[in-house]
């Protein structure tokens, strides 16, 4: 992949490994990655089989990618860090990354993650030399309470839509499978890449599991990671708000899969409602009343999002 951005390599003292057999991910915009650093390279310090790559998608923050350098510099563990001066998304930052990996294999995670158990790296690593498959997909957890209460709508979302059991993620295939705690074989991604059209926030993960799933094996496993990245309210509001386009080119790309799914026969019945939009106002009211049940606040979200989606169809 050629690339017109700018950017920045930092490296650990160790140096990286001529030839790991897992190549760690990690892009972030904005959100601090130096805990999950911490975290890993403390998993990562006596083995040099592992690399952790770090790629700042543009943030332009200079208080944050001088914490994040310091915490490459100062770690044992074989770790790089790419500071890139431009903005171009999260697909863009997930293939750049995959150019810069020297394994075989490797592991996508979000900065703001955090692995469940010390032995999350060896996990992975005796998983992918026992199994024979193309795909991993080791799941998420939350808190069971969120310490700002803006944030417990998103904390809710996650438990009832990401935070599935090995036994029903195991059921579903590729429907619930994230682009985040993900390890992927290389030639798989040489040959199936992120899709670098979606923008924004929303659905390029969903779209890269279905059209994966129809040539190469996947398979879940138990190797959780805790997603403790939650956002507030406005913050979903404004992402289910615009990530229609995302949606459309995910529904255009797999309408097999898309008319599986219960949100797809929401947003037809509401295309054929005249005046939906009119709800919106009450819908995000509802979304924003704290005191309010939260699943009667998840069900307004959903809604609201299925409206605007409808609009993108039009």
């Amino acid at each position: 992949m050629t690339s017109d951005v700018k950017i920045n390599p930092f490296v650990s003292p160790g140096g990286r490994p001529r030839r790991p057999k897992l190549s760690i991910l990690i892009p972030y915009y904005h959100d601090d990655p130096v805990p999950l650093i911490k975290a890993l390279s403390e998993q990562c310090k006596s083995r040099r089989d592992v690399e952790v790559l770090v790629y700042d998608d543009g943030s332009n923050d200079p208080d944050l990618n001088c914490k994040a350098i310091a915490c490459v510099k100062e770690t044992d563990a074989p770790v790089g860090l790419f500071i890139a001066e431009q903005n171009r998304g999260r697909s863009f930052a997930r293939n750049q990354l995959f150019e810069f990996a020297k394994a075989p294999w490797v592991l996508f995670l979000d900065a703001d993650m955090r692995p469940e158990k010390d032995s999350f790296v060896d996990d992975y690593v005796k998983l992918i030399k026992e199994m024979d498959c193309d795909v991993i997909f080791g799941g998420f957890k939350v808190l069971e309470q969120s310490d700002d209460p803006d944030r417990e709508l998103h904390r809710a979302l996650s438990e009832v839509s990401d935070c599935l059991t090995l036994e029903e993620r195991q059921a579903a295939g590729p429907q619930f499978v994230c682009s985040s705690n993900l390890a992927v074989k290389k030639d798989v991604l040489l040959s199936e890449p992120f899709d670098p059209e979606f923008s924004g926030w929303g659905w390029e993960d969903s779209e890269w599991a279905a059209r994966v799933f129809k040539t190469f094996s996947l398979i879940h496993a138990d190797i959780p990671a805790w997603h403790l990245g939650l956002e507030t309210t406005d913050t979903l509001l404004k992402r289910f708000k615009t990530s229609g386009p995302n949606y459309q080119r995910f529904t255009h790309k797999h309408p097999e899969l898309a008319e599986t799914l219960p949100l797809y026969r929401i947003v037809q019945k509401l295309q054929r409602i005249p005046g939906h939009k009119l709800s919106r106002p009450i819908l995000r009211l509802i979304v924003k009343l704290g005191f309010m049940p939260v699943r009667l606040r998840l069900l307004a979200l959903k809604l609201w999002r299925a409206s605007w989606y409808a609009e993108s169809f039009a």
